[in-house]
Order: structure tokens, then C-alpha cells, then sequence
């Protein structure tokens, strides 16, 4: 086994073959430049989405899901795919700004919370009504005397 691996290690030293598996650097410059400009497409779309007063998730999933299509090719096409975490940036930075509203817990309105709780407090006070009524009946047996 290890004279196998010693073989091809060899043979790619030989040909030149192991130059060729070298990874070029990241060229930061052509990533941000050209991830500038996916940007700019979504945040035009984005824009119109009323993202300050509600989270805008399911209006903008398409334009979302072609961002990342868009930062994900210039990431490897610019050889910064899991460098530095460069997409994962992109992409928080793109949530802080128009996902910051999404997974918020509102209060609903109070009308709401009343009609929920309403027929709750009212089985509570008429309970012991009823219970009393139930108890107290009644019921004469067919052969008693009646005293």
C-alpha cells in the first residue's frame, strides 16, 4: 500500500500534475465587486416589499433564492468559497438589514385575548351555579309517602 502511494506521488511530481492541484488565492477585489452588484438587484427589489414595518420573507423568496445563486457563483468562480467566511458576511449583513423583523413575537389585540378568555372565566363563575342546581333537585320516588 505504501509503495502505491510513494508510486503516484511520484508519478505526479514527475508530470507536473501536483502544480496543477494548487488552489490560486482568493481575488477578494472580483468577489466583492461583482457581489456588489447582485446586491444592488436585490435591494431594488426588496425595497418595494415594506420590509421596516413586517418581515417580507414569503414576498421575496425567488429574489432571496437568486442572491444566493448570484454570491454563490462569484464566490467560486473568484475562488473565495469558504474563505474567510466572505458569503456567510454578505449574507448576514443582508439579514440584519431586511430580515431583522422575522421571528418577532407580537401581542395580538386585545379584543382577541378577551374573546379567548371570556368564555373561560364565564364556564368558572357559572360552574358552581349549576353544581347547586344539580345537587338541590328534587326528585320525588314513585311510592314514597311524601312526608
Amino acid at each position: 500500500m505504501v509503495l502505491t502511494v510513494s508510486l503516484v506521488l511520484l508519478v505526479f511530481v514527475w508530470t507536473g500534475l501536483a502544480e496543477k492541484f494548487v488552489v490560486p488565492t482568493c481575488d477578494r477585489y472580483m468577489f466583492d465587486s461583482n457581489v456588489d452588484n447582485c446586491l444592488s438587484d436585490f435591494n431594488r427589489s426588496v425595497e418595494t416589499s415594506g420590509y421596516q414595518d413586517s418581515c417580507p420573507w414569503p414576498a421575496v423568496k425567488r429574489v432571496y433564492n437568486k442572491l444566493k445563486y448570484c454570491v454563490d457563483g462569484w464566490a467560486k468562480a473568484s475562488w473565495c468559497r469558504g474563505r474567510g467566511f466572505l458569503v456567510d458576511e454578505v449574507f448576514l449583513k443582508v439579514h440584519e438589514t431586511y430580515f431583522s423583523l422575522c421571528g418577532q413575537v407580537i401581542d395580538p389585540p386585545l379584543t382577541t385575548v378577551i374573546m379567548l378568555i371570556a368564555p373561560i372565566v364565564m364556564a368558572t363563575l357559572f360552574l358552581p351555579l349549576v353544581c347547586n342546581s344539580l345537587t338541590t333537585y328534587n326528585i320525588e320516588m314513585p311510592g314514597s309517602l311524601g312526608l
